[in-house]
């Protein structure tokens, strides 16, 4: 893998900010092996960032091992939204990094070959782009979302830890609710997700809702639901299980 630490200016959250890209490389390299690589973008959590991932799991390894790109984008605290006091950081996350990462790499574009992932925070986000946007990615999986925000439990605790990103608006229903959104699931949406959790992790009843609903609602749903907690040695083994349930049969054919 060749890691890259990018640093730009991006126009939508007006100042600088950074990425860290993993990209894979043929062993041994071929001349003829011109087929870009699929791309994962892989959202990190509270109090993370862009590096977060790189520096307490093993993603590159995992991704070197699957032969796929990973797109990490930092986030801050925004829990990636157009925040009610500050940045907006939904249009980033959802317009202006995909274009940015098309002209400064050699990624596959096509829908297939396009995932999206994230843990706790970034479970969360990557649920809610996936859902909104099921025409860009082939999958999506969140490792210890916060999938139910409308909830009052994590209503109370995102009001305490980010009051910024929601403001004091009702959420229930609105396009921040993942599990309205599951309910309004529209004819011919095809969209793999994947919901992984520790049995002992805080966000679990809310992950299992979510599970519970997304499967109802027609959606296909695969669920990891094993002993653990709401830390990096849970996440760096979930990671490497979700990069093989990306890659596996259920993915269908590369063919161009």
């Amino acid at each position: 893998m060749a890691l890259i630490t990018c640093s730009f200016h991006s126009e939508v959250l007006r100042t600088s900010t950074a990425m860290t890209v993993a990209l894979p490389h043929p062993h041994p390299p071929a001349a003829h092996d011109t087929k870009p690589p699929p791309v994962l973008y892989l959202l990190h959590g509270l109090g993370d960032d862009e590096t977060s991932w790189t520096r307490n799991s093993s993603i590159e390894r995992h991704a070197a091992e699957a032969g796929i790109a990973v797109v990490m984008p930092r986030a801050c605290r925004s829990f990636y939204t157009d925040e009610h006091h500050g940045s907006r950081y939904w249009t980033f996350l959802t317009a202006e990094l995909p274009e940015l990462v098309a002209r400064l790499f050699r990624l596959s574009g096509r829908r297939q070959d396009t995932y999206v992932a994230g843990l706790s925070m970034g479970g969360y986000g990557a649920m809610r782009w996936a859902l909104h946007h099921p025409e860009r990615f082939a999958a999506a999986a969140s490792l210890s979302g916060v999938l139910d925000v409308a909830h009052p439990t994590a209503r109370q605790l995102l009001d305490q830890a980010v009051p910024h990103a929601f403001g004091p608006n009702e959420l229930a229903g609105t396009d921040h609710d993942l599990l309205a959104r599951l309910s309004t699931r529209r004819p011919g949406e095809e969209l793999r997700l994947y919901i992984g959790c520790g049995t002992e992790d805080f966000t679990y009843p809310s992950n299992r809702r979510f599970a519970d609903r997304a499967r109802a609602a027609g959606w296909q749903v695969t669920e990891a639901f094993a002993p653990g907690n709401h830390q990096w040695g849970y996440w760096d083994t979930a990671i490497r299980d979700v990069l093989g349930w990306l890659r596996g049969p259920a993915a269908g054919s590369r063919a161009a």
